[in-house]
C-alpha cells in the first residue's frame, strides 16, 4: 500500500506535463487552423515549400514534447532518456527550420515590394529563436536533473507557441495585447500555480521564464519593429535578397 501511494503521489505532478503538451498542441491547433491547417485539409493552401517543412517540424516538436512527457509519466525513464538524445538534435532542426521560414518569407515580401510587411514579420520570428535556443540549451544542460529540466522544456515550449496565438481569430482587431500576453504565458502559469499549490513555492525557471516572455512579447515587439533602428536593420538585410 505505501508502494502504492508512493507512485500516486509522485505520478501526479508528471501527469500535469502531459495536460500541459496537450494544452501546447490545442493552441497550436486554434491558432494555425484558419491560415494553415484548415486549409490543408480542404486542399486549398499555397505556401512556400519552405513553410510546410517549418509546420511539419513544428508539429513534430509539439509531438515528441508530448511523447517525452508521456513517458515520464508512467514512469519510463529509460525510454525518455533514449528519445531525449534524439530530441537534442530535433531542437537544432526546430531553430534551423524557424530561420529559414524567417528569412525565405522575408526574402518572397522584400522580392514583391512589401518591405513594410517584410520589415514587420521579421523580427516575432527571430525572438522566439533568439528565446527558444538558449532555453532548450539550458534544458539540455540540465537533463540530469529533471525538477529543472522539466521546467525549461516547458518554458522552451511555450516560447514556440506566440506565432499560434497571435493568429487566434477571436481576439479581433486591434488586438488587446494582453490578453494575447496571457493566453500565451497560460501552460506557465498553469505550472506555476500547480507548483505553489503543491510546495507553496514557484520555480525560479517559470517566474525568470515570464519575464522574459513579458519583456519581449507582443507589447514590445509592436512598437519596436516599427522603429528607424529596426527598418535600418532590415533594410541591411534586403541589400542581401
Amino acid at each position: 500500500m505505501a508502494t502504492t501511494a508512493t507512485f500516486v503521489r509522485t505520478a501526479a505532478p508528471r501527469r500535469l506535463y502531459v495536460a500541459l503538451a496537450l494544452l501546447a498542441i490545442a493552441m497550436a491547433a486554434v491558432g494555425f487552423w484558419p491560415t494553415y491547417f484548415g486549409q490543408v485539409l480542404a486542399g486549398t493552401v499555397d505556401k512556400p515549400v519552405f513553410i510546410h517543412f517549418h509546420a511539419a517540424i513544428y508539429v513534430g516538436w509539439l509531438a515528441l514534447f508530448l511523447t517525452q512527457a508521456t513517458l515520464a509519466a508512467t514512469g519510463r525513464v529509460a525510454a525518455h532518456m533514449k528519445l531525449g538524445r534524439f530530441a537534442i538534435g530535433y531542437g537544432v532542426l526546430v531553430v534551423l527550420a524557424g530561420l529559414v521560414a524567417a528569412f525565405g518569407m522575408f526574402a518572397l515580401r522584400v522580392r514583391a515590394g512589401d518591405m513594410l510587411g517584410a520589415q514587420r514579420s521579421l523580427l516575432g520570428p527571430l525572438l522566439d529563436m533568439l528565446v527558444f535556443a538558449p532555453v532548450l540549451a539550458a534544458a539540455i544542460y540540465y537533463r540530469r536533473k529533471p525538477e529543472l529540466h522539466k521546467r525549461l522544456m516547458i518554458l522552451a515550449t511555450t516560447a514556440l507557441l506566440i506565432a499560434a496565438v497571435g493568429r487566434m481569430p477571436f481576439f479581433g482587431q486591434p488586438r488587446n495585447l494582453l490578453l494575447v500576453q496571457l493566453v500565451w504565458s497560460a501552460p506557465i502559469l498553469i505550472a506555476m500555480a500547480h507548483d505553489f499549490w503543491r510546495q507553496r513555492r514557484i520555480s525560479a525557471v517559470y517566474a525568470i521564464g515570464l519575464i522574459v516572455l513579458a519583456v519581449q512579447g507582443p507589447a514590445t515587439r509592436v512598437p519596436l519593429r516599427d522603429t528607424e533602428a529596426w527598418g535600418a536593420i532590415t533594410a541591411w538585410l534586403a541589400t542581401w535578397v
